[in-house]
């Protein structure tokens, strides 16, 4: 009596694991919970979003860039409206803005041969072919920008954005005023944030 009882359950275990193998326990599903920095992020470009609507094609995702963080961190952060999550790339300054070449912006331009940053709100437009290869122009939709087309001020790759060079210096290279994005990276932007969408630059402190 006892063997077929051993025996019974030894069955019973084995087909009980052979249930298993065929259809594995669900598993739930992971819940994503931005952290203070991202849900600001995600509040910015929602914001950005509202004010200048009208000016955009697409709104399903912003870049927010945040030049109160020194260029050592990826301080350009692509907010993707639609699932609630936040991307985080590096991003260079213009070298008027940084004149000691420290890694951090001191201040903002809109002047023209200024080579500084300018802040405020972008709209992404179509790419062109430029001295650093594919790049994507950019429009300026308030005052603090709006010599963006004649400063030749665009998104672009650059080597000098590239992480190496916080490996040797600490710090990133300047543009001339431009958004440059590591070689590495840039096809984020070319994919995901060209094409009538907003990019909006400030001094935020979002850490």
């Amino acid at each position: 009596m006892t063997d077929k009882v051993d025996r019974r359950t030894v069955l019973a275990g084995a087909a009980a694991s052979a249930v298993a193998a065929v259809f594995p326990p669900r598993v739930a599903a992971a819940t994503y919970f931005p952290n203070q920095q991202h849900r600001e992020v995600l509040r910015i470009a929602a914001e950005q979003v509202e004010k200048h609507r009208a000016s955009l094609w697409r709104t399903d995702i912003v870049g927010i860039a945040d030049f109160a963080m020194p260029s050592s961190l990826p301080r350009f952060h692509f907010a993707n409206l639609e699932r609630g999550e936040v991307r985080s790339f590096l991003v260079a300054h213009g070298r008027g803005s940084d004149p000691e070449h420290d890694g951090f912006l001191k201040t903002f331009s809109n002047e023209v041969g200024s080579l500084a940053t300018s802040r405020g709100a972008y709209v992404t437009w179509e790419w062109y072919k430029g001295k650093y290869g594919t790049s994507i122009r950019l429009g300026g939709l308030e005052p603090d920008n709006s010599n963006v087309l004649d400063r030749a001020i665009v998104l672009h790759s650059a080597w000098y954005a590239n992480p190496s060079m916080l490996d040797k210096w600490g710090k990133l290279g300047r543009s001339d005023g431009c958004f440059a994005m590591s070689e590495s990276d840039f096809n984020e932007a070319l994919w995901h944030l060209s094409g009538g969408r907003l990019l909006y630059a400030d001094r935020l402190g979002l850490g």
